[in-house]
């Protein structure tokens, strides 16, 4: 630059150079919590860069071996409305509906809302869980010790794996090893997701009932909630060894806190923002949406919420974070661009939404109904409840099925 002739062209340089050095802000802390959680600088060409050349912002570089790229500095890029996998696009658009309070799956179609099928299970089930490849579907079967297979081309079951207390499950982005939640035994199992023999078994005294999980952006490592201890774990993907503990602090006095838990921390679902900057974690105890910093471990901004959120949700567009208030009858929509809530969706009635996931279209959020025994189905244009089916029980992790993306990291449907 500094041999260049003139001295237009050496002030253009320079204020470039301003420009990229006050816009990348990679290696620099945020200024403010809800900088943090924008991504407008990762967007952006920074300057000085050949156009042309993708730039690869922070959350995102060197990832894992085997995992596809994040296209777009994007998390949810390859999500987006309709962008169904090959082996996808003929699977019928049904719902999976876990009875945490007995033995079976429930089969709903998206399009009439009517129950095609109920699909034995082991007791307890807890979520119907999309595989690495998209091919298979495990039921969690908790009390019966067991995956519960079910084929998405067909909607019926096709077998079972021994697993011991099975609440959860993901898969690496490598697709390398699953991760099973065994809740009951404060145990974070890896194991192989083809013949599912015990890789390790990883336990830690901070962690109290692991039970939900999102990964970074590239991959390298995840958070788990720790819902008996008030804990998140940070764990390395590679090593399989706990990198931190975070404590969440108790409100005790706040005036969002839960009652029944005496604003002690009850950390439920975990979200990765589209930018891959912050971990949204919905804290069912202290009625808050707490914001973790995926560079630091650390709380950064914490959003009062509704009774009891439980689950999170991404819309289509990525441009809006759906968190399931189960203690208010309401769903609370995040923008995620100004990380303010602006609009609360009313189950008429009151209600208890649960978990699920967004339709392949972007148009239906479907949530389980988990103390009323019903599924809700909401407009996410108008916020409006068109859909309330009996299924009896207690729902609990819904899977909605089938889903944009080009693999699973398992939940109800966490999709790259």
């Amino acid at each position: 630059m500094s041999r260049r002739r003139g001295a237009l062209t050496g002030l253009l340089a320079a204020a470039a150079l301003l420009l990229g050095a006050c816009g990348g802000g990679d290696s620099s802390p945020a200024a403010a919590p809800t900088t943090e959680s924008s991504a407008p600088q990762d967007a952006a060409q920074p300057a000085g860069k050949p156009a042309g050349k993708p730039h690869v912002a922070a959350p995102f570089r060197h990832p894992i071996q085997g995992m596809p790229p994040v296209i777009g500095n994007d998390v949810y890029s390859q999500t987006r409305a309709g962008m169904l996998a090959p082996q996808v696009r003929h699977d019928p658009s049904l719902l999976y509906v876990p009875d945490s309070n007995g033995s079976r799956v429930t089969v709903i179609s998206q399009r009439t809302h009517r129950i095609l099928r109920v699909i034995p299970a082991g007791f307890l089930s807890q979520h119907v869980v999309p595989s690495y490849d998209l091919k298979t579907l495990y039921t969690n079967s908790s009390a019966a010790n067991e995956l519960v297979k079910i084929n998405p081309h067909t909607g019926r079951r096709t077998g079972t794996i021994p697993m011991p207390r099975p609440y959860n499950l993901y898969f690496t982005p490598d697709g390398k090893a699953a991760v099973v939640m065994i809740e009951e035994y404060n145990t974070i199992r890896f194991a192989n997701p083809h013949t599912w023999k015990t890789i390790k078994d990883l336990q830690d005294p901070s962690c109290q009932g692991p039970n939900h999980a999102d990964f970074s952006g590239n991959g390298r490592f995840f958070v788990v909630t720790c819902e008996f201890s008030g804990t998140l774990l940070k764990v390395s993907t590679l090593t399989h060894r706990v990198l931190g503990v975070l404590h969440l602090d108790p409100h005790p006095t706040a005036p969002h806190a839960s009652p029944m838990t005496m604003g002690r921390s009850v950390p439920q679902d975990v979200r990765i923002s589209p930018n891959g900057r912050i971990f949204y974690v919905a804290d069912m105890g202290t009625n808050e949406l707490r914001e973790i910093s995926a560079r630091t471990f650390k709380q950064v901004h914490v959003i009062g919420t509704p009774e009891m959120p439980h689950g999170l949700y991404p819309s289509r567009d990525g441009k809006e974070l759906y968190i399931s208030d189960r203690g208010a009858g309401e769903v609370s929509v995040l923008d995620i661009a100004t990380n303010k809530i602006v609009d609360t969706w009313t189950i008429p009635g009151g209600g208890s939404p649960d978990m699920g996931g967004v339709s392949a279209d972007g148009r239906t959020l479907w949530l389980s109904g988990r103390t009323d025994g019903v599924v809700y189905g909401f407009n996410t244009r108008s916020g409006r409840l068109i859909a309330k089916i009996p299924v009896g029980g207690s729902p609990h992790g819904v899977c909605v099925w089938p889903q944009p993306g080009r693999y699973s990291l398992g939940h109800t449907g966490n999709m790259r």
